[in-house]
């Protein structure tokens, strides 16, 4: 009777807690707990991650020690380590002053709309809102941390490509305070005006990965420091010739495979975007040299391994604003028109202006940066990337005159920041070596070491 008794008891308690649940609580029986509603899922995305931070370290090796090589294979024995140094020293002070205000000016938000198009924000001073699982809105699949650095990298093989024209007769330590006064004052700025939400961004200028505010940019720097500090001593009169062009090919190829980084890498994400890029950028390359070396063979009778070399590098700058843009029809023209109008400025037009442009950093960066950019105008195609409607390929033709606002702009406002810069330091502290240390040797003289 008890246990039947303790079924018909049961049996009420669940009938009467189906027709009211507060009956159930009431009678001690614990109501369900609920689900707790799932977190959101992570912006961050693991194959981009592992592309960017791969694309990172190859921009990085660009500079150190591919350009690093790159330059002192073609100085003199006696500044081969000064010319190397050129490049340590800037990627050093660069990525502190990068993380202190440089990335807040070129890719973080002005509060001011006016002043948004000229310059970034200071919020992100001392990369104080950058958290670990902070997103930036100009990569939303990968960690900021890491669009940070990847944009650093850009920041510091920028300015160490103007030691190309100042090369062998630069005080080290103008040139440590010109490369910290130029990223602010000039890099950053011009960074942020075509990447960061500036007025040549909003204009719709096209510039993948850094055709002008990389190439054109340290290019036109460069001639401005070439004609601010005159001729080396005994230019055309005494022996330059490069020390070891085996470094100068190691570096080449360096910066070759680094350049990937550099292109493909700017889709910021692994997608087909950077499969393109990575494409077009080996076309438009060994396009390139192959045309400087033909353009020698014709008219110097030989083809020089510096000339291929610096081919290469002359098609690496030209493709970088279009990598993103361009087919690969488009890419072997860059290529090839890259190759024959860098040769004629490296070689020719410099002889008959008489600049020394030691390494030739304004012939092939700035002349390379500003054709690349014209050209992409010209040959970007909307079925590669729906933001780019180019001239012969969409029938786009006011896209060429975006481009050229973006190539003026950017070489009248470099050649006049830099021009201010250079004075301010030779005011200062004086901008080039004496003419006796000049002659015996940067190497020896501002560093106490020598090549053996």
């Amino acid at each position: 009777m008890k246990f039947l008794f303790g079924v018909v008891a049961a049996l009420a308690v669940l009938i009467l807690a189906h027709i009211d649940p507060a009956f159930a609580q009431a009678a001690g029986e614990a109501a369900p707990a609920a689900t707790p509603p799932a977190p959101p899922p992570s912006p961050i995305n693991t194959g981009d991650t592992a592309w960017m931070l791969t694309s990172t370290a190859l921009v990085l090796m660009m500079t150190i020690p591919g350009l690093a090589l790159f330059y002192a294979g073609m100085v003199r024995k006696k500044n081969v380590l000064a010319t190397v140094g050129q490049a340590f020293g800037a990627t050093c002070i660069v990525t502190v002053l990068w993380m202190v205000i440089g990335y807040s000016i070129a890719f973080t938000t002005n509060d001011s709309e006016a002043l948004n198009k000229w310059i970034g924000g200071f919020k992100y001073f001392m990369l104080k809102p950058m958290t670990i699982d902070a997103v930036s809105p100009l990569a939303a699949s990968i960690p900021e941390s890491v669009y940070m650095c990847f944009q650093m990298t850009f920041a510091i093989i920028t300015p160490a490509l103007i030691a190309g024209s100042l090369a062998d007769r630069m005080k080290f330590s103008a040139f440590m305070t010109f490369m910290a006064a130029w990223l602010i004052l000039v890099y950053s700025p011009i960074a942020h005006w075509v990447w960061g939400g500036g007025w040549l961004g909003q204009l719709g200028a096209l510039d993948y990965a850094g055709g002008t505010v990389v190439h054109l940019n340290a290019g036109t720097a460069g001639l401005v420091c070439a004609l601010v500090l005159g001729p080396r001593y005994g230019l055309g009169k005494e022996n330059m010739a490069p020390y070891n062009l085996v470094y100068s090919v190691i570096g080449a190829s360096l910066l070759w495979v680094g350049w990937f980084g550099f292109n493909a890498g700017s889709a910021v994400t692994a997608n087909v975007n950077a499969g393109m890029a990575m494409a077009v950028t080996q076309i438009a390359t060994a396009a390139a040299a192959l045309a400087w070396m033909c353009c020698e063979w014709i008219i110097a009778k030989k083809p020089s391994i510096l000339g291929i070399v610096s081919g290469a590098v002359a098609g690496l700058v030209a493709i970088t604003p279009a990598s993103g843009f361009v087919d690969p029809t488009g890419a072997l023209i860059i290529g090839i028109l890259a190759g024959i109008v860098c040769y004629f400025a490296a070689v020719h037009v410099k002889k008959f202006f008489g600049y020394d442009d030691a390494l030739d950093a304004f012939g092939v960066h700035a002349v390379g940066g500003a054709l690349g950019a014209m050209l992409t105008g010209a040959f970007a195609s909307n079925a590669i990337n729906s933001l780019g409607k180019g001239w012969l390929t969409d029938g786009n033709a006011h896209q060429m005159l975006i481009q050229f606002y973006d190539v003026a702009g950017t070489f009248i406002y470099c050649a006049v920041m830099t021009y201010i810069i250079l004075k301010v330091i030779d005011f200062i502290i004086g901008l080039r070596v004496s003419q006796a240390a000049e002659v015996e040797g940067l190497d020896i003289n501002l560093h106490g070491e020598v090549v053996q």
